[in-house]
């Protein structure tokens, strides 16, 4: 089944706060194989005029995937998970996310396109501190396969 085009324009209500740690973002860069010190050393990092260690710049791919289960969750909008493939990704920035962070999502849907089958589904997730100073937006574009 088709997803509902209606969604298009739609934004869901603020996530829980998520507070970000100092061992979570250097777990993150440990993972992908990020050295530089401004992710896992405190010093270096305030050296460099941060309060403490920033997260590389993919990191908030941890927070607006799981922000995003709104979208993906709405059994009104359609999405069969089983059949998504992750297509797109992309960020833009404010500021860096610096460990001690205490962010809110807003998750809304951008877009809906459907060729050759597929559904496309794009996404924005808009990344805020808790008081609402902007961090970053995060796209992402599902790929929902077609059945045929």
């Amino acid at each position: 089944m088709p997803l509902d085009k209606s969604f298009i324009g739609r934004t869901y209500p603020p996530t829980a706060p998520y507070q970000v740690g100092r061992e979570k973002i250097r777990e993150f860069a440990k993972a992908i194989g990020a050295t530089d010190p401004l992710y896992l050393d405190p010093e270096a990092a305030r050296a460099a005029g941060y309060t403490d260690v920033i997260a590389p710049p993919t990191f908030p791919v941890i927070i607006s995937m799981a922000a995003s289960r709104q979208i993906v969750d709405d059994p009104a909008l359609g999405v069969d998970y089983s059949r998504v493939v992750h297509g797109d990704q992309r960020f833009a920035y404010q500021r860096p996310v610096v460990a001690g962070d205490e962010l809110v999502c807003v998750n809304s849907v951008e877009e809906i396109l459907s060729r050759g089958g597929h559904d496309f589904l794009t996404t924005r997730t808009d990344v805020s501190t808790s008081a609402g100073e902007p961090v970053v937006s995060v796209w992402s574009k599902l790929v929902v396969r077609g059945e045929g």
